[in-house]
């Protein structure tokens, strides 16, 4: 955290290959059983749109569990979960690594844990589409301010226009703490992308992301047992909460960290705009929960102004993204 990463190029096709861990020279090569850096043929666009894919339709899952277990029992079976698969499968060196990196996944952990609890407690007040509708509001922040370009002063009205929208007015029809919820996580989110790059370039494969889930459930664990108890142990739930874990971390997680060794934060965090598209449609076919056309219409504004911040970003590829988050 303290020190400086370089800042990524503005294209994947232009990006540099993914450093080396901190201290060691030339790239790192993998090891038995250590999932690879390659992101092959999908590409990084890809590998983020499935990612999406995989996390919200785990959200959708996530909600039906909740009776079962509550908020907070949830996220707990996700992250413990989620860190025993990614510590088993990478199997991170816990020796060689400076204090700068052990400081940085640590801060990794930490926003994950509260980005996964803020959005939680806000889905079980609020429909999945809105909640990851005011949530996706922290990275389309995180990339207007990292490109200074005046023309995303124009995507971040249209983008407040929708959640204008969505509150119909003043958020009546929704549960201000649950919206309340929803921004936060966002916000955890914008954090996340920053610290998910930086994790990203100082350890190998996923060693920095099985490393910061670790961390993520380690903090959360006394708030599952205080809230759900013996309930985390019935085979049921169990299963469940596993089938969330590798729905909504270990896949999207793992997808996302080795995107993001291809694309700057900026871009990465725009490509999030269709994230309530998706969500909407995991709540309704799973859910069944249905949107009101003034819902729907703000979904779409906020989606169009992620969409038009790629395209500001895109036009940008050549040139580095001097503002991107290090």
């Amino acid at each position: 955290m303290s020190t400086p990463s370089a800042t990524p190029s503005s294209s994947a096709s232009s990006s540099p290959a993914a450093p080396s861990p901190a201290g060691t020279p030339g790239r790192a090569k993998p090891r038995g059983g250590r999932l690879r850096g390659s992101i092959g043929p999908l590409g990084p666009v890809g590998l983020v749109l499935a990612g999406g894919l995989s996390v919200q339709f785990g959200g959708a899952l996530a909600v039906s569990l909740m009776p079962r277990a509550g908020a907070l029992g949830i996220v707990t079976l996700r992250l413990l979960v989620a860190a025993v698969v990614l510590l088993a499968v990478c199997r991170p060196r816990l020796r060689g690594h400076s204090r700068t990196d052990w400081g940085t996944v640590i801060a990794f952990g930490i926003t994950m844990g509260a980005m996964n609890g803020l959005f939680y407690q806000a889905l079980a007040r609020i429909p999945l589409g809105p909640a990851v509708t005011l949530e996706v509001l922290g990275p389309l922040a995180l990339s207007v301010l990292a490109s200074r370009r005046a023309i995303n002063l124009l995507w971040a009205g249209l983008a407040l226009a929708g959640v204008f929208l969505l509150g119909g007015g003043g958020f009546d029809s929704l549960d201000l703490v649950g919206v309340a919820f929803a921004l936060a996580a966002g916000a955890m989110w914008a954090a996340y992308i920053v610290f998910s790059a930086r994790t990203g370039r100082r350890f190998p494969q996923a060693d920095g992301l099985a490393l910061a889930m670790a961390v993520a459930a380690v903090l959360f664990l006394p708030l599952g047992i205080a809230e759900s108890g013996a309930k985390l142990l019935d085979p049921v739930t169990l299963a469940l909460g596993a089938a969330v874990a590798v729905l909504s971390s270990v896949l999207p997680y793992t997808l996302e960290l080795l995107a993001l060794r291809r694309l700057p934060a900026p871009t990465f965090a725009v490509l999030m705009s269709l994230e309530p598209a998706i969500a909407a449609t995991a709540g309704f076919l799973i859910l069944n929960q249905t949107l009101t056309a003034t819902e729907a219409a703000a979904i779409a504004l906020v989606i169009a102004a992620s969409m038009g911040a790629v395209r500001t970003q895109v036009g940008r590829r050549k040139t580095p993204v001097n503002g991107a988050p290090s």
